[in-house]
């Protein structure tokens, strides 16, 4: 979709408060033409007809009300603009947002999440000044013009026509001008988010950039592109001041034109103009409210052409996220069919293929079933395609031949909102969010009640360090879960898993980087976690697998061996190869 067209599509939202935008600018520009005739009559009055204070007081307090009038009329204009730019980037955060957890994360891994970050915050951001600035300008540009010659034409004919031939040339060159900008304009977009993408993952790999003695170098780079960002910038600027200086000019040219021609016939000096076009002589007062009138004409295109800026950094900004909403998600099934409420569930693969890439499959022919009740594990060396099963199972990535099925029913044919609330994922870097532990552990579920998590966390074997803690599960936790050891937020994880009571429980390397102690305390928890479920154990630790029902052998994408622990120790296979090498004294 073309960003122009993504602009469009926001339009209705924000369509009640642009219309209170321009309805208060307009009231604006009424009041501007009231407060020019005031002013003009009061000071006709005193300069020409010798009238007091006394005399002119009484047009002096309509003259204090129009000003309250014209500060509440700006006040609500702001207000009310940036309530329509707010609704807009509201609904459009929220669009993006959820369009990107539809992608999921086999999508999120091929993109950088600094530029993603980048496009949800400053991106949006971006958005602000077109609906809040440009489009209320573009309409008041006609309507305030349009009443001030309305009164104009009638006095003064002549200033009348030298502001409606002026007019034009001001949106002539800001779009003439503006058509330069656009170009600078999206490529220093572009700077910027690739500068941010690549700062935002150059902090959340500090500590190895730290380790490998690599801050430096890397703090060279970001210098580099930040001064490569601040030329663009520079460019930009030149032609925004170059298409400001061009505006006032001829702003400024159509009023010094005004002004002479009632200046020569204030002084009733001949116009450089026939005879035949020579105006009627113009009094004090009509000259004096059209030259009040005048820079008030042109002020709404002035600022049609400071504003035409925010309309680039919008296009440039809605191409990144048209980009992401142009992205596909995986179709849903037309008509989700449901699984039938039993206690557990069969899932089985049938020769299911899968490349994330043309020509490189990362499982080629993969059959296997994982029984009700049954603990299956998932072994073999890094790339062997043992997360790609998980990600399949989880619905994150689809087959690209043969299929999954639960209880008969292929999974693409399952709603996989309800199939997950069948799931419970265990990952081997699980996710905390800042809050109270009792409230991660809820993340699944979040209606249940405080007896339910703490049941849940004494099952896992969470409660005995929790207990210890200061304010116990109320305790506040940091972003992925600063505060706590790797073996603590795993037991939490598994809380989780035990608090959704789920049918089928996936563990993704979960005791993975854990101390002998943790990995205990975690594998106690994970043996009383498979009791009465079905379980998919992905794991290198050959020791956490041990006691599984059938451990599959992966290699290449394939299944190259299975059995029982004490079956496939005995042969010479890639198992009993893949023991001898990770665990030596076996």
């Amino acid at each position: 979709m073309p960003a122009r067209d993504l602009l469009k599509e926001q339009m209705p939202r924000a369509t009640r408060w642009l219309r209170l935008t321009v309805a208060l600018g307009l009231a604006g520009g009424v009041l501007v033409i009231l407060q020019a005739w005031l002013l003009a009559h009061i000071i006709d009055a005193v300069a020409f007809q010798q009238a007091r204070l006394a005399d002119v007081q009484a047009w002096l307090w309509p003259l204090l009300v129009i000003f309250l009038l014209r500060a509440a009329a700006a006040w609500g204009s702001e207000q009310t603009a940036f309530r329509a730019a707010g609704t807009v980037q509201r609904a459009l955060r929220d669009r993006v947002f959820r369009h990107i957890q539809q992608l999921g994360p086999a999508w999120l891994a091929g993109q950088r999440s600094g530029a993603l970050a980048e496009d949800l915050t400053r991106g949006i951001e971006g958005l602000h000044d077109y609906y809040a600035r440009y489009l209320p300008a573009m309409t008041l540009t006609v309507l305030i013009p349009v009443a001030i010659l309305l009164v104009v034409l009638p006095v003064d004919w002549l200033s009348g026509l030298v502001m409606l031939f002026t007019a034009p040339l001001i949106p002539l060159f800001m779009i003439l001008i503006g058509q330069g900008v656009a170009a600078v304009n999206q490529r220093q977009w572009k700077q910027l988010a690739r500068m941010g993408a690549h700062f935002l993952d150059v902090i959340q790999g500090i500590t190895t950039l730290k380790l490998f003695n690599a801050s430096r170098r890397e703090a060279a780079v970001i210098a580099r592109i930040s001064e490569d960002y601040r030329h663009s910038t520079m460019q930009v600027l030149r032609l925004a001041f170059l298409s400001s200086a061009v505006l006032e000019f001829f702003a400024t040219l159509g009023i010094a034109i005004v002004a002479v021609f009632i200046g020569f016939r204030l002084y009733q000096l001949d116009l450089p103009i026939p005879d035949l076009l020579a105006p009627p002589e113009v009094s004090f007062f009509a000259g004096f409210f059209v030259l009040l009138l005048a820079p008030e004409f042109y002020l709404p295109l002035r600022s049609l052409g400071t504003h035409y800026h925010g309309r680039m950094e919008a296009i440039a900004a809605a191409e990144r996220l048209a980009a992401i909403l142009d992205t596909a998600p995986p179709a849903p099934p037309a008509a989700p069919a449901t699984l039938a409420a039993k206690p557990r569930l069969t899932v089985c693969f049938e020769d299911v293929h899968f490349a994330y890439e043309t020509g490189r499959e990362a499982l080629a022919g993969v059959s296997l079933s994982i029984e009700p009740g049954a603990r299956v594990a998932l072994v073999g060396p890094s790339g062997a395609g043992k997360t790609t099963v998980a990600s399949l199972l989880l619905g994150f990535i689809r087959p690209t031949q043969g299929r999954v099925t639960v209880d008969g029913v292929s999974l693409a044919d399952l709603d996989l909102d309800a199939w997950r609330r069948h799931l419970a994922w265990v990952p081997q870097n699980p996710r905390l969010f800042t809050g109270t532990i009792a409230d991660n552990i809820r993340l699944g579920y979040p209606q249940a009640d405080l007896a339910a998590v703490q049941a849940a966390a004494e099952r896992a074997f969470a409660a005995e360090f929790i207990t210890r803690l200061p304010a116990g599960y109320d305790t506040q936790v940091g972003e992925r879960g600063a505060g706590l050891s790797g073996g603590q937020i795993q037991r939490i994880a598994l809380a989780r898993a035990f608090l959704r009571d789920a049918r089928l429980v996936v563990l993704d390397e979960a005791t993975a980087s854990l101390d002998p102690a943790s990995e205990a305390a975690v594998q106690r928890a994970v043996d009383a976690l498979a009791l009465g479920r079905s379980m998919l154990v992905i794991a290198h630790r050959l020791a956490t697998v041990r006691d599984a029902d059938r451990i599959l052998v992966l290699d290449g994408g394939r299944i190259v061996e299975q059995g029982k622990h004490t079956a496939l120790i005995t042969r010479d296979g890639p198992y009993r190869r893949m023991v001898s090498l990770l665990e030596p004294a076996a």
